[in-house]
């Protein structure tokens, strides 16, 4: 194993799945950095690894000092705090299964060893496959289910995604981590996917600031959540998730009334209204959910 690939568990399972974000570019909605750390304190997930971070990062470029370098906390002339990249590992217990949680940092430098030590872990696990999450910002409905779209490795995996809502995605332009990491993956053969949801966004030039977005988006990270439960099979607890989101949305709601009523100017229901309208929405109904539903629906007229 590589000195910089660190595992302090041999894995007790095969076939797990491997779920994975970082603080990266496609980062809407804090889908990919904040998503997997929320996972991380729900499942109650321990730390079983890491990529050292060693030669992957820049600490300063001219004219961007205070963006690259790391955060200091002094009291009294006291390091009381520096900050550090990371790049660690999680495993949660889920019923009978375990799901990994890889929590990272977009690499600045080499990222051809990064991918090959990140792949090195995904086989040292025998992970099944590696669901990566992230988030694109865009004028969508902040009041329906997200888009998600899709990016995969493997052509064999297609049959396996028509399930699951999802957009497979015609994008031509730079690359995300995401995407370049699939193209790494299918030179190795391994089962992997992206998925991005669609976050709010709204430009609104009549407004200052003149953009308006979801920075935490609670009913994206629902909907990937539940794809990542259906596919690995394992029991994710959404209750909360499914709260936050329906505060959230009432708080937009809330505040759209109030721009609608102070600033007539800005026309934004009008605008809202048209955004809506060209929007059609995939959502995510698994089979046996949708039994579920008719059960408790047939139960309910024989009560």
């Amino acid at each position: 194993m590589s000195e910089q690939l660190e595992l302090w568990e041999t894995p007790q399972q095969e076939d797990c799945y491997l779920v994975a974000g970082w603080q990266q570019w496609a980062d809407a909605g804090a889908a990919s950095s904040e998503l997997p750390r929320y996972l991380i304190e729900l499942t109650h997930a321990t730390r079983i690894g890491r990529i050292r971070s060693d030669g992957f990062y820049l600490f300063q470029v001219p004219g961007m000092h205070q963006l690259m370098r790391p955060k200091v906390k002094l009291v009294n002339g006291y390091r009381e705090q520096m900050s550090e990249h990371h790049n660690e590992l999680y495993r949660a217990e889920l019923g009978d299964k375990h799901l990994y949680i890889f929590c990272g940092e977009e690499p600045q430098l080499a990222e051809e060893l990064y991918a090959s030590l990140f792949f090195e872990m995904v086989q040292a696990l025998k992970v099944k496959r590696v669901v990566a999450l992230g988030g694109v910002y865009g004028p969508v409905p902040y009041q329906k289910e997200r888009e998600v779209s899709c990016v995969y490795s493997l052509p064999t995996m297609l049959r396996s995604l028509q399930d699951l809502a999802l957009t497979l995605s015609n994008y031509e332009g730079a690359a995300t981590l995401c995407t370049w990491l699939a193209h790494k993956a299918e030179s190795l053969g391994i089962e992997y996917m992206a998925l991005y949801a669609f976050v709010p966004a709204y430009e609104m030039a009549a407004l200052a600031p003149d953009l308006m977005r979801i920075e935490e988006d609670y009913r994206a990270w629902h909907g990937l959540l539940r794809r990542v439960a259906y596919m690995a099979d394992v029991p994710i607890d959404l209750a909360e998730l499914e709260h936050r989101s329906r505060d959230l949305m009432a708080k937009w709601s809330a505040e759209i009334d109030t721009i609608a009523r102070e600033h007539p100017e800005a026309h934004i229901r009008a605008y809202l209204q048209a955004i809506s309208s060209a929007f059609e929405e995939h959502p995510f109904m698994p089979l046996d959910s949708a039994w579920d539903e008719l059960g408790d629906l047939l139960t309910g007229m024989e009560n």
